[in-house]
């Protein structure tokens, strides 16, 4: 609930934020030069590239969080993993963050076309700090489990 309550704020921070910016390009298209209107052009099409990113952002998180849900109440028989161990900072442990890793990666070697492998294989590389590769490996495991959903 923590989350949702951030991702919330967030969007109302952001939605303001790009209306001002929008707000502003209006009033440089009212102006007079050439170059204002330019300009203004160019400030409105801020909030449209914003826009279309928090979208993007928000269906890969409901996306990614719906994964994680199916895959916790569906197929783990043991209950959730245990926690990584954390030094004494707070970051994950990285010995023990590449010992998972390297099993989750001969996990989907083993099977390519699983979405649930790739899934644990992105929060692999989240837990050993590879936030793009993981990002790569939900996106991967989202469109797996589309496909097989539809099959």
């Amino acid at each position: 609930m923590k989350a949702r309550l951030t991702v919330g704020v967030l969007l109302v921070a952001v939605v303001f934020y790009l209306g001002l910016i929008g707000w502003r390009g209006v009033q440089l298209l009212t102006q007079s030069g050439w170059t204002a209107r330019g300009l203004g052009v160019g400030v409105l099409l801020l909030p449209v590239v914003g826009v279309a990113v928090v979208v993007r952002e928000l269906q890969f998180g409901r996306a990614a969080g719906r994964l994680g849900r199916h895959l916790l109440d569906n197929h783990q028989p043991d209950g959730p993993p245990a926690p990584l161990p954390r030094r004494p900072s707070g970051r994950i442990d990285r010995t023990a963050a590449d010992e998972v890793f390297n099993r989750r990666r001969a996990d989907v070697e083993a099977r390519p076309r699983d979405w649930q492998a790739w899934y644990r294989l992105a929060v692999a590389y989240g837990d050993a700090g590879d936030t793009r590769r993981g990002r790569r490996a939900m996106r991967h495991a989202i469109a797996l489990e589309r496909i097989q959903s539809t099959v």
